[in-house]
């Protein structure tokens, strides 16, 4: 995605790459050495724990795996839109999800941007979901790379055809469908919560098509965070949510 975005970007950049890609990335280390200190079971063990002991609704009754996988992909993407929702409804989480939220730009590294305390959470619902449901350690597995797959790519600052934004829209959440949720006007950032599958924003009413402004020059973060000092350097984007 990186690629793509040097050889055909949807928008110029306006904060130093350098910096915002040092600290977004270093964000992404922090959380991966937290997530393994504080939560050493991952989701695909838990998974495997469910299915061992008969945990979850799916594992009291068999499902082949052509039905099961593809229904536990759909209902484990439908509890992050609805998570998605929450942190953006709910004041304190709002707060940290912000975060996300402040970077200037948008390109493949704010798919990765979040802060660490909602890594934490993030990680803690989707174990209680995978406890609920009892998916198999297959769909988990192809759940999480399904995510974090389409999280770069619909955080990707790419240029592609408009009739191949429309066509894969039914399928998968774009660019710039992605994009219009970043924009400064929180009538626009409070639509288009999907990460992995668009169902969600059409079905319940969270869907906008494009930006009040064109995707090229609209303004991109949070209203009252425009200093580059507070929102693309990494000590400040970690206090950002007591601020």
């Amino acid at each position: 995605m990186a690629i793509w975005e040097a050889l055909a970007p949807r928008r110029a950049l306006t904060a130093p790459r350098v910096r915002r890609w040092t600290s977004n990335l270093g964000l992404v280390m922090l959380n991966t050495v937290a997530v393994r200190l504080l939560i050493p079971l991952t989701a695909v063990e838990l998974a495997g724990m469910a299915e061992r002991n008969g945990w979850g609704a799916l594992n009291y009754f068999y499902l082949s795996p052509a039905w099961e996988i593809p229904l536990s992909v759909i209902v484990l993407d439908l509890v992050i839109y609805l998570q998605h929702v929450l942190f953006h409804a709910v004041p304190a989480l709002w707060r940290l999800h912000r975060v996300h939220h402040a970077d200037l730009d948008f390109d493949v590294t704010t798919g990765l941007r979040f802060h660490t305390i909602e890594i934490l959470l993030s990680l803690g619902l989707k174990l209680a979901a995978i406890l609920a449901l009892g998916p198999s350690p297959w769909a988990v597995l192809i759940f999480e790379v399904l995510l974090n797959a389409t999280s770069m790519f619909n955080h990707s600052n790419v240029r592609m055809p408009m009739w191949c934004d429309r066509a894969l829209r039914w399928l998968v959440v774009t660019p710039d469908m992605h994009r219009v949720h970043h924009s400064i006007d929180r009538r626009e950032t409070d639509s288009n919560f999907g990460f992995n599958l668009p169902w969600w924003d059409y079905l319940l009413g969270t869907y906008r098509p494009q930006p009040a402004e064109d995707h090229e020059t609209m303004p991109i973060g949070v209203a009252e965070l425009r200093d580059e000092r507070l929102c693309c350097r990494l000590p400040a984007m970690l206090w950002l949510p007591f601020r």
